[in-house]
């Protein structure tokens, strides 16, 4: 089985986007073991990025709007070739301040799911369903159509 660690700082406050992360988790509890990692919130990115880094397994996957983009089929592709290479995949939700350059200098990856700016909280609920519909395109479901 698969780990996949999100690490992300800051806490959810709103209930029903805690509720969305539960239920994709525990909908991603057949094909992964997932890990959610919040931590605090730093006086700057430079003081978030320590924890940040010491938190970073494997293949980091940072979310970044300067990233790259990828369909749901391509992210897909990307969890397969990782999970075919037995490797453990953190992906990264930096504050509202953004990522330290450190902390996306380490990344394997940068990822961007839009041009558009989320709120944190909510793009932690989008990851989970991106995740968890990457398996389920694997897994030849119908759920992805």
């Amino acid at each position: 089985m698969q780990r996949i660690d999100i690490v992300c700082v800051g806490k959810i406050k709103e209930g029903f986007y805690r509720e969305a992360v539960a239920e994709y988790a525990k909908r991603l509890s057949r094909f992964v073991s997932l890990s959610i990692r919040e931590l605090p919130e730093g006086r700057n990115i430079e003081e978030e990025a320590e924890g940040i880094l010491r938190a970073c397994r494997g293949y980091v996957i940072a979310l970044c709007i300067e990233g790259g983009k990828l369909s749901s089929e391509g992210l897909a592709a990307e969890l397969k070739r990782l999970y075919d290479r037995g490797t453990e995949v953190t992906f990264v939700i930096g504050s509202s301040c953004g990522l330290s350059q450190r902390v996306k200098d380490r990344a394997d990856l940068r990822l961007s799911f839009s041009d558009m700016t989320f709120p944190h909280q909510l793009m932690r609920v989008v990851l989970c369903e991106q995740i968890y519909r990457a398996y389920m395109i694997n897994s030849g479901s119908e759920y992805h159509k």
